[in-house]
């Protein structure tokens, strides 16, 4: 082979080396473009929220602080039952999105807590005369909070959700 075939091979073989070399740079570039787009959609904060969510929907419909937010004396005991029940079903039914980013058991014992809630205020309502006030069903609710160890699922859904909140953390 003559100097001029050897220096053209050279140049060719040098060529397709800057190509491969530039190709692969290439790739490697939208490779970490891509996954730096996916590191910036972590779904951690959204899961964190939706704890945080939580944790105020178990408070908000905890009988305790239910009873004192929607009290109107001038209710009758009926029209308290509908009230304190419908203020449930809204805070659930306002904060249902949220199961998408927490554990199956968290949303569970949300959706625990609030039937239990519901029966028990069915329950005490239905053993109060129809003649009863709404301060006499608040009275027995909050009682029956205080006495009864059904009452405290509240605290145990709070645990629950503190525990799955913090394995997102870690």
């Amino acid at each position: 082979m003559d100097q001029n075939m050897i220096t053209l091979l050279m140049a060719l073989i040098a060529l397709l080396i800057s190509f491969f070399c530039f190709y692969q740079v290439n790739q490697l570039r939208k490779t970490k473009a891509a996954n730096t787009e996916q590191d910036s959609f972590n779904t951690r904060p959204l899961q964190l929220q939706a704890y945080e969510r939580l944790v105020l929907l178990a408070e908000r419909i905890a009988i305790p602080n239910l009873v004192s937010r929607v009290n109107q004396p001038g209710l009758s005991v009926r029209e308290m039952q509908l009230l304190l029940l419908e203020s449930i079903r809204q805070e659930y039914d306002y904060n249902a999105t949220q199961q998408i980013y927490v554990s199956p058991v968290a949303w569970e014992a949300i959706t625990n807590l609030k039937d239990q809630n519901m029966l028990i205020i069915n329950q005490v309502s239905a053993t109060l005369p129809p003649e009863a006030t709404a301060t006499d069903l608040n009275r027995q609710l909050l009682d029956f909070v205080i006495t009864q160890k059904k009452g405290a699922l509240h605290s145990i859904v709070l645990e629950a959700i503190n525990f799955e909140a913090r394995k997102i953390v870690k």
